[in-house]
């Protein structure tokens, strides 16, 4: 099966498919599971300061064998750490903790702090070769004020984004600058009741898939980059099979009739005001 891959507005090209390591612990669970997505042909893993696993996933690609330049990288820059004259330092601390030279993509992790100075950093860690690509997470409220700031224009945007909620509207206002939407709980967070939703039983008999498999193609076809959290080898080699079907008009239309705005994570923007708080161990 061969991976997918997403043009972003620098012309870089991304792996559309990969692991998310969201609350593995670090050290040998975030290895293996590294290891295992590697060895099933994943070449995206999504990490974070925040999620303290970042030398798990460094300490998995040096394992690995492969060469740095096949595996994509995406990481967050924690609001503790926003700030021009402060975020850089923070990259090459990152940059650490990942043993390597350059991160493939930069995130703002949320809308809060001085996001705007941090961004003045993350376009000078581009310009030094320290960073492929930048872009932000979970902006919504201040979303309008971050674009008129920002002089490089976001890569990727990543928020929640399920069959239940397709965030077509924030994909068209970020059309303008080539925005590729990279989707959290892709999955619905793993709610029964989207998992058992009718239409996608349908189509999980249909093409001899589980309705996982028949979501995570939904999202390849809507040009989402995705990447599921697991630490289980057979579910991380199920989550890849996703590349030998293809999912028709017809077959988008119906999961089309499950966008009802339904949301897992509904923070808003006076309760994320706690995240310039807290602050990752290095």
């Amino acid at each position: 099966m061969t991976q997918t891959y997403l043009k972003l507005n620098n012309g870089l090209e991304m792996p559309q498919f990969g692991l998310g390591v969201f609350l593995v612990p670090d050290g040998k669970e975030t290895i293996d599971a590294c290891l295992n997505a590697f060895k099933s042909g994943y070449r995206h893993i999504d990490t974070a300061h925040a999620y303290q696993n970042e030398r798990g996933v460094g300490e998995a690609l040096k394992q690995s064998g492969l060469k740095r330049e096949e595996v994509w990288i995406t990481t967050k820059v924690w609001p503790s750490e926003y700030g021009e004259g402060k975020t850089l330092p923070a990259i090459d601390k990152m940059l650490e903790r990942l043993q390597t030279k350059y991160i493939d993509l930069l995130l703002l992790h949320q809308q809060v702090g001085d996001y705007n100075g941090a961004w003045k950093d993350m376009e000078k860690a581009v310009a030094l070769g320290k960073v492929k690509a930048i872009g932000i997470s979970n902006f919504n409220e201040n979303l309008e004020d971050f674009l008129a700031h920002a002089t490089i224009k976001p890569a990727a945007i990543q928020v929640e984004c399920h069959p239940y909620f397709p965030q077509h509207e924030l994909k068209k206002r970020m059309a303008e600058y080539g925005t590729v939407l990279e989707s959290w709980y892709p999955l619905g967070h793993g709610d029964p009741k989207l998992l058992n939703e009718p239409v996608l039983v349908e189509l999980a008999k249909k093409y001899g898939k589980t309705v996982a498999q028949i979501i995570l193609r939904w999202h390849i076809e809507e040009g989402n980059s995705v990447f599921p959290k697991t630490t289980n080898p057979e579910h991380i080699k199920e989550n890849f099979a996703i590349f030998d079907f293809s999912l028709n008009a017809e077959d988008m239309e119906k999961i089309a009739t499950l966008n009802n705005g339904k949301r897992y994570f509904t923070d808003n923007l006076a309760q994320q005001q706690r995240f310039t708080q807290w602050k990752p161990e290095d």
